[in-house]
């Protein structure tokens, strides 16, 4: 089975932005799709390791900012390989505004933002599934939405630190990270994107 094959969906990329109390926070999605028109409503999945999946099943509320091509790798790095429950995501980045929610939504290297309210939520283990209504949005730009396929053909190289030559290293197939050893433990998690060890292909580097 060739788990490549999945990266052929056409999934776009989100920024996922919440709020509880003072702290705003959001992390990378892949998954938000539009279900319905009447009423507008939106769908997304998010993993329970996320500290805005938390934020976002206590407030119900968030922002979903559409990440175009004209993305940074900086973007990337900055939403989906840290955590908000270790550091304050919007202490030291410029690039937001707030909306009529009073959410924040990422303002360079996107092309729209979406608000809504969780009207639903589904348990799928490693993840929930956001049913959600569509309050507000706004066209940031003209540029093409960054794709998933776009992501794995132009951004996710970037993500592979240098390191030294020789030494046997294992690479996420999903985001590109890298963990240095001769073995991989069995319930390794990536620590940037979340998948499991069987999404790890072993290298030297």
């Amino acid at each position: 089975m060739d788990n490549k094959a999945m990266f052929k969906l056409s999934y776009g990329l989100f920024v996922l932005t919440a709020k509880l109390g003072d702290k705003h926070n959001g992390c990378i999605t892949n998954t938000a799709i539009q279900v319905t028109v009447e009423p507008n409503r939106i769908a997304f999945a998010v993993n329970k390791a996320n500290y805005t999946h938390d934020m976002l099943c206590e407030t119900k509320k968030f922002n979903i900012s559409i990440i175009s091509e004209e993305a940074k790798f900086d973007l990337f790095k900055h939403f989906g390989f840290q955590s908000g429950r270790d550091v304050d995501k919007f202490s030291d980045f410029a690039d937001y505004a707030v909306s009529a929610n009073g959410l924040a939504y990422v303002t360079k290297g996107t092309n729209a933002y979406i608000s809504g309210e969780v009207i639903s939520m589904t348990d799928l283990g490693t993840h929930t599934l956001f049913i959600c209504d569509v309050t507000d949005m706004e066209v940031l730009s003209d540029a093409s939405s960054a794709t998933y396929e776009y992501y794995q053909n132009n951004i996710k190289e970037q993500a592979a630190p240098a390191k030294q030559e020789g030494k046997p290293a294992w690479r996420c197939k999903i985001c590109g990270y890298i963990y240095e050893g001769e073995e991989l433990p069995e319930d390794f998690i990536c620590p940037w994107c979340k998948h499991p060890a069987s999404d790890f292909e072993k290298i030297y580097i």
